[in-house]
């Protein structure tokens, strides 16, 4: 047999097996992305979503104002999400294009006219041999399921940002807006005394678990922004966590379980959110390790609730040492977390960049 047919027939298996090879990738990118029950970083969605993301950092440059960045930044989510199944098309166009034309269609011109008509079910371009045929009802088969899975998602990514959104809205009511810790103790004391809180933490421990599970393998409904400017799910997590360390190290009164417990469903969701990100922190931080809440800070909290009527204890360098204690294994993504999202202005935690650390 001549060298050249060989090499000519060579070069459409190779092509073919490529083709094939995409189209696998782009099918497997949406099943890890959209059906697989647990956070899978894909690297084809997660370079959409960033390029996505770095035209909205851009627009928002041009911004005045926090509540102009958080109208730009609302749309990020819904658009990249429309931008996604437009990337796995181009992908699975492109890998049809390549068998097409291995399978012995002209030219790639013919070939990527012939693939076109298929993913969109256009049928102008004819096919007339049994592969192309079959390759047609395949890429066809291919293109409606993977705009069918999205559209199918869509109602489940909702729903988990409808649920996530109820306890943050209602938390305003509880610790003002932006949320702060302290007004959220002095609150309570106010209305029902500090028993009312054990019921607030049994809610939000249910609540860290749920935003564990939808927010790690549902990863575009972290971008998903609160319908109120000054709300976000950042910062509402932050006062919650803070409250609950400082019952558990300022406020003279029995220990119970529910703040203690929610305190590391609480660390540990934001954890794993973190490291659907890949972000950055210690997994086994010292309790004496920094902090990005100063003493003083701390001093004037405490000061605050004893005002306020709420018992303090008395002695308050190891109520500061107990507070760092539990702080410290959530500082660190908290912050991070809050930067990404750009979650809006909430003391203790997107008041302060990510570098900032006390002594």
């Amino acid at each position: 047999m001549d060298a050249n047919i060989i090499m000519a027939v060579v070069l459409h298996i190779l092509t073919f097996i490529a083709g094939l090879l995409l189209v696998g990738y782009v099918l497997v990118s949406a099943v890890r992305s959209f059906v697989l029950p647990r956070g899978d970083n894909v690297w084809l969605t997660r370079v959409t979503f960033l390029a996505v993301l770095r035209l909205f950092w851009l627009r928002t440059r041009k911004a005045q104002t926090y509540e102009e960045r958080d109208r730009i930044m609302a749309l990020f989510a819904p658009l990249a999400l429309l931008v996604l199944p437009v990337v796995w098309l181009v992908g699975v166009l492109a890998g049809y294009t390549l068998m097409f034309w291995a399978v012995g269609v002209d030219d790639f011109y013919a070939a990527f006219s012939t693939s076109g008509s298929s993913l969109l079910t256009l049928g102008f371009t004819p096919v007339n041999t049994l592969g192309t045929t079959v390759l047609a009802f395949s890429e066809a088969t291919i293109g409606l399921g993977l705009v069918a899975l999205l559209i199918a998602y869509l109602p489940t990514m909702y729903t988990a940002f409808s649920r996530r959104e109820a306890l943050v809205t209602l938390l305003e009511v509880r610790a003002g807006s932006p949320p702060s810790a302290v007004t959220l103790i002095v609150r309570a004391h106010r209305i029902r005394e500090l028993r009312y809180l054990t019921e607030l933490w049994v809610q939000w421990e249910l609540w860290f678990a749920e935003i564990d599970e939808s927010h790690t393998s549902l990863a575009p409904v972290n971008f998903f922004r609160s319908p109120a400017p000054d709300r976000s799910w950042v910062t509402a997590a932050g006062a919650v966590l803070d409250a609950a360390a400082l019952m558990c190290s300022a406020v003279d009164v029995p220990r119970t379980p529910e703040p203690q417990l929610c305190l590391r469903a609480g660390y540990l969701a934001l954890r794993h959110i973190a490291d659907f990100f890949e972000l950055s922190y210690n997994p086994q931080p010292l309790p004496t390790d920094p902090i990005s809440i100063f003493r003083e800070e701390f001093d004037v909290a405490c000061a605050e609730l004893a005002e306020s009527g709420v018992p303090v204890v008395a002695d308050l360098n190891q109520a500061w040492l107990d507070y760092a204690g539990w702080r410290v294994n959530y500082d660190a993504v908290l912050l991070q977390l809050a930067e990404l999202m750009m979650a809006p202005y909430a003391p203790w935690s997107s008041d302060r960049g990510v570098i900032r650390k006390s002594p």
